[in-house]
């Protein structure tokens, strides 16, 4: 059945009325063959298709095209010359990994090179212009129209690999959205300028793969939002045998260009680099699978994320990306289950300095340093530094804001940390962790209106995301006990269960809330946790702190101390801390965690 306009018969149309391609109906429309595409997709302009045989084929109704642009009132644009592409999506057949990597890597590198040379020949025929705010990228999810659905690593892998590119190239003249924004946009139908709205961006970047047994075939397009104009466009076909070579050569050529053109310096182009081998780029895949579980802040996931990162790294020894990956799932996973293990940290270590001493430009390796050496050796200075420097290597780095503003946050630096963290919200504005944290800082800096409203920002966005029940946290301070207590109780069932953290927060609510009884009950579930596996002692000291046990809450801060929990980097800001600020055990550990 054709998507034609309600009540239209195709047979009631004259033969003169049909356009039968898409390059007709982009004449027709004064429009190059993609922007129509896309219009058809996102837009719902009225296009008929017919498959037969396997080969698919368009066509439309000049009578419908009208009525369709008289309601966008779309203005006249000149054509441009574009070449036919065809409808049929080409034949899904079982891919060989290792080749498919390679082709993404080459048309990777081949659409960077389009878009640089395109902005090259805009900035060359520019008026100077007065320095201005940076542009706003974003780079969508990359759709997959290979017919197989195991193929979306394929399509994400390519999305990923534009969006760290990008980010690394001129952050005086543009910034890209993070990774955990765009994807909420997968599969979506929504309209570019509504994506702009909600994102902040002047740029859209969309684009599309496709594969059969011997090619495949990448389209992309930049578009500008403000009158949907296409900025650029660029289709390739490659085969998927012999590009390794010319994928390696194609990538540093371009990566130097880009910098050339976009840095306004000198440039030094680096010497050539070996290819990557069949290996390394099988690699390349297992980490886009680490990356994507790490990407569920889930204890589950962590165990996953590290399990595809070794295998990385087993198949590419030298994968600094897998080994900072790993490094930061050691790192999280202690506070997120709970349950704080030596081994966790050794084992987050010896991997983030591997990662560093492997490749010392990768941001993500410098942040995993920061994040041991803040939360473990609470070396301020040295945790500051590794996160400035991942900042420098990659401006647009959403994570690398995010963290730092945490850091900045518990050293009481707020008017900094704000800076820093609503520049990671502008990165990567539906990035849930990002807002969530940056309402925890409001909590900290005892800013708890302002707290309140931006938990509700997020429960707006996902009312199923845990660690919205730390706006109990607010309410209590705010006196508003029966909203505490709502929003911890939740946390005993559904999505917010957490046991250890769960129970240790009621018990905290309940004695702030003068349930004594109750508060000691959830303290002896909180217990009765503990007996059966190792429990994160900052648990407990939540849990003294509620029943306002000073004696017992500074005893179980000193074995929170012992054990380097998570914990100690916030004594200095939690306001949960403050009837122990006059005791003079709680200063001494102040002093020993440098705060």
């Amino acid at each position: 059945m054709g998507e034609g306009s309600p009540g239209a018969s195709q047979s009631a149309r004259s033969p003169g009325d049909r356009l039968d391609s898409w390059k007709e109906i982009a004449a027709y429309l004064s429009r190059d063959v993609t922007t129509v595409q896309r219009w058809e997709k996102r837009e719902g302009m009225p296009v008929h298709r017919h498959l037969h045989d396997r080969i698919g084929s368009v066509h439309a109704s000049r009578a419908d095209l009208d009525a369709w642009a008289l309601s966008r009132n779309l203005p006249a644009t000149p054509a441009t010359p574009e070449p036919e592409i065809p409808a049929a999506i080409l034949p899904a057949t079982k891919p060989n990994p290792r080749t498919t990597w390679i082709i993404l890597y080459a048309t990777l590198a081949l659409i960077v090179a389009a878009l640089a040379g395109a902005w090259q020949w805009r900035r060359v025929n520019a008026r100077p212009q007065p320095a201005a705010a940076p542009l706003m990228f974003a780079i969508l999810p990359f759709e997959n129209l290979t017919g197989d659905s195991s193929q979306e690593y394929l399509s994400d892998g390519l999305t990923e690999e534009m969006i760290a590119q990008f980010g690394r190239l001129d952050p005086q003249r543009f910034h890209v959205i993070g990774r955990t924004s765009v994807m909420t946009y997968k599969h979506s139908q929504k309209r570019f300028d509504q994506i702009a709205r909600e994102l902040g961006v002047q740029y859209v970047l969309e684009g599309s793969v496709r594969k059969d047994s011997k090619n495949i075939r990448v389209a992309a397009q930049l578009i500008r939002v403000k009158d949907q104009a296409q900025a650029w466009a660029g289709e390739y076909d490659r085969p998927l045998v012999n590009l390794l070579r010319m994928q390696d050569e194609i990538a540093r050529d371009t990566s130097n260009e880009i910098e050339l053109i976009l840095g306004d310096r000198k440039h030094t182009i680096a010497a050539p680099r070996p290819p990557p081998s069949l290996q390394e780029n099988e690699a390349y895949g297992l980490y886009l699978k680490g990356l994507y579980f790490w990407n569920k802040r889930t204890v589950e996931g962590f165990g996953q994320a590290i399990k595809y990162y070794r295998e990385a790294i087993a198949l590419d020894a030298n994968h600094a990306a897998s080994y900072a990956g790993i490094a930061d799932c050691y790192a999280m996973v202690g506070g997120y289950s709970g349950e704080p293990k030596p081994e966790y940290m050794t084992q987050a270590r010896t991997a983030a300095l591997r990662a560093l001493e492997l490749d010392e430009s990768l941001p993500e390796a410098h942040t995993a340093v920061a994040v041991i050496v803040q939360n473990y050796d609470w070396d301020w200075k040295r945790a500051e530094k590794e996160y400035r420097r991942a900042i420098e290597l990659n401006p647009s780095y959403a994570t690398g804001h995010h963290w730092y503003a945490e850091h900045l946050g518990f050293l009481g630096r707020f008017d900094e940390a704000f800076r820093e963290s609503d520049r990671a919200r502008q990165l990567d504005p539906l990035s849930l962790a990002i807002a969530t944290d940056g309402a925890m800082l409001s909590y900290y800096s005892r800013q708890y209106d302002r707290a309140l409203q931006q938990f509700h920002d997020v429960r707006e966005l996902d009312p199923t995301f845990p660690r919205i029940s730390l706006v109990a946290y607010v309410y209590v301070e705010k006196r508003m006990f029966a909203e505490a207590l709502a929003a911890t109780e939740a946390t005993l069932s559904g999505p917010w269960f957490s046991g250890t953290w769960s129970w240790a927060q009621l018990a905290y609510v309940y004695g702030r809330s003068g349930q004594q009884e109750k508060a000691r009950l959830a303290l002896a579930k909180l217990t009765d946790i503990s007996r059966l596996h190792p429990v994160d002692p900052s648990a407990f000291v939540v849990a003294y702190l509620g029943i306002a046990d000073k004696t017992k809450t500074l005893d179980w801060l000193e074995k929170a101390y012992a054990q380097h929990s998570n914990t100690m980097t916030t004594l200095r800001v939690d306001p949960i801390f403050d009837p122990l600020r006059d005791d003079p055990r709680f200063e001494d550990l102040l002093r020993r965690v440098g705060l």
